[in-house]
């Protein structure tokens, strides 16, 4: 499904591009990996133009969001061994409609308790994010 696009006049949120790396592209969304080592996670972002809830995708689209959200938490699933995924649409810092997905254990750094606002971003080191990038790949 990785196939170098863009829609014609879809803008990423910079905080999204700049907090995360690409991974693949879906059918409907880009696949990004968060720049913070202390969790597994992914997010989804259509390329729809100024789209910030999912309602306000098409109906043939949010099928496709779903159905990509789907895939994407259970190959982390798999890939991680997690016990549980975490998946959020917030929106209420960065607009533009995105999801996260992410893989959560017992004794993860913010357990039970969610991972945003949790202590500072550890980045992975480059050669780490590009291979857990293609392990995600692989999962899916």
């Amino acid at each position: 499904m990785d196939t170098p696009h863009r829609t014609v006049g879809f803008a990423l949120d910079a905080r999204l591009e700049g907090d995360s790396e690409h991974v693949m592209w879906l059918s409907l969304c880009e696949l990004r990996l968060m720049n913070d080592s202390r969790w597994p996670w992914l997010i989804l972002i259509p390329q729809r133009q100024r789209i910030a809830e999912v309602h306000e995708l098409t109906p043939l689209d949010q099928t496709m969001l779903t159905f990509e959200t789907n895939m994407v938490a259970e190959g982390l699933k798999k890939l991680t061994g997690c016990e549980k995924i975490n998946t959020g649409a917030l929106g209420n810092i960065v607009r533009q409609l995105h999801i996260h997905v992410i893989a959560r254990n017992p004794g993860d750094p913010a357990w039970p308790g969610p991972v945003w606002g949790h202590g500072l971003r550890e980045p992975y080191r480059r050669e780490a994010i590009h291979d857990l990038s293609a392990r995600v790949q692989a999962a899916l």
